[in-house]
């Protein structure tokens, strides 16, 4: 009888527990939901206000525009050399890294095609071409690889820093990759973010000190530069390196004016660890962070940075551990951050993808390829491209451009901007993994379009 009470007494105080357990979980999954429904109503609402407004041109945006390319017929070969060594099948990267290959053009289109907002483009006037040579007012051929925009509320005017190309392309050993000799960061500024005008090399390679990190035979890459309101200074960070890229760098520099000069002031290794793609972000309040690939690759670091952004400070968190992601691009959009990483295979292209978080210092997630388009290669290649910054834009909630670089590892001065237009506000193709089975996030979009404007032109 004892054991039988006690087993009683057990059992009625486990369902009084689980009674009282029962209704928080519903609770908390119900709290889910209604946060999870709050969220999509919150992304479609501004996609409503836009829709009102701007709809025509804000839907041709979001249209499926696809592409029909066709492998070449394989080169023919004699029956002797196709048995000493039989061919593996010519892939699309295949064809975009063979400088001779048919479809050059479709990758690559010449001169003639180039994008001149000098001159009278008729219905053309503000369209962006990704993939075409991309002029300046003086004719020439932008050369602002693997950069970054500042939007400048003191000029009103847009800035776009890069990597300065325009020399040989040359491999500095027998086993290194292609390589430009360090010449500087080039700025060009616009009003429309279409037409831009060379504001020249506002920091600038080191020819003779050998010892300089701007040493010309050294590697400057990806610069990105952000405004400090409390200081006034404009400061610029990029991954800096040596030609066998060991040294695995961040440096520094400042100015007065988004224009330049930038006077050089060190570089490091943050937080005591390699850092290779790297990129800035500013957010709401004013708060800096740098974004960094580390540890060769396998991982990202999302680092605070101080308040003058000229270091970081010991808050650092490791994000996307063992995904081995590069070329982060950071944006928020309605409270929510997001962030388009890619793969690690040098000049050949790869899958994007895309991360979510409700904190910049994560924990992040992985929401899917954001490629919209074009076709399977396509999608699977970032449009034979890689990202490197996400412009946002003031005024139409829910639309962004997702800038990327079409490396030419043949001729790296002719690589070719691909800016696309991305959109968030759609709910996932699929459930992220921890998710618990809710839409917590929305999509983020990355439209292919052989051509296509801005709505408010």
């Amino acid at each position: 009888m004892r054991v039988k009470n006690k087993f009683k007494e057990s059992f009625i105080v486990h369902c009084n527990a689980g009674g009282r357990l029962f209704p928080l979980v519903v609770g908390c999954l119900l709290f889910l939901h209604l946060f999870s429904f709050a969220h999509q109503r919150n992304a479609q609402s501004g996609e409503t206000r836009l829709n009102a407004n701007q709809r025509t041109q804000f839907s041709i945006l979001e249209k499926v525009e696809e592409e029909n390319i066709q492998l070449p017929q394989p080169r023919k070969r004699s029956a002797r050399a196709a048995k000493r060594k039989p061919k593996r099948p010519t892939t699309f990267i295949d064809e975009f890294l063979d400088e001779s290959s048919q479809l050059r053009h479709v990758f690559f289109p010449d001169q003639r095609t180039a994008v001149d907002s000098r001159k009278d483009n008729g219905n053309d006037t503000y369209y962006f071409h990704p993939g075409r040579i991309w002029l300046d007012t003086e004719g020439n051929p932008i050369q602002a690889h693997g950069g970054g925009i500042l939007y400048d509320s003191r000029t009103k005017m847009y800035y776009w820093y890069g990597e300065y190309k325009d020399g040989p392309t040359y491999h500095a050993h027998k086993k290194g990759a292609a390589r430009v000799d360090v010449i500087g960061v080039s700025c060009y500024s616009s009003k429309d973010l279409w037409t831009w005008k060379n504001e020249g090399i506002v920091l600038a390679a080191e020819e003779k000190n050998e010892t300089h990190d701007l040493y010309k035979l050294n590697v400057l890459e990806r610069p990105k530069v952000i405004h400090n309101e409390k200081t006034g200074k404009y400061v610029m960070w990029m991954h800096i390196d040596d030609a066998n890229y060991t040294k695995a760098s961040v440096g520094v520099a400042i100015s007065n004016l988004p224009t330049g000069p930038f006077n050089y002031l060190y570089s490091k290794q943050p937080h005591g660890y390699d850092s290779r793609d790297m990129t800035l972000f500013k957010d709401d309040d004013g708060i800096a962070y740098l974004i960094y690939s580390s540890e060769h690759n396998k991982d990202l670091h999302i680092g605070l940075l101080n308040e003058e952004y000229i270091d970081v400070t010991e808050s650092m968190r490791k994000i996307l551990i063992g995904q081995h992601r590069e070329a982060p691009a950071l944006f928020k959009h309605q409270g929510t951050y997001y962030m388009i990483t890619s793969g690690c295979t040098s000049w050949s292209p790869n899958e994007a993808l895309a991360h979510a978080s409700e904190s910049i210092m994560g924990p992040w997630e992985t929401i899917g390829n954001p490629c919209i388009g074009g076709n399977k290669i396509f999608r699977l290649t970032t449009f034979f491209a890689q990202g490197t910054f996400v412009v946002p834009l003031s005024g139409v909630p829910g639309l962004f451009i997702f800038m990327a670089d079409r490396w030419n590892p043949a001729d790296l001065k002719d690589s070719r901007y691909v800016w696309l237009p991305l959109t968030v506000g759609r709910p996932l193709d699929h459930r992220p993994e921890y998710s618990f089975g809710l839409p917590l996030w929305s999509r983020v979009s990355i439209y292919w379009h052989k051509k296509w404007r801005l709505p408010y032109r």
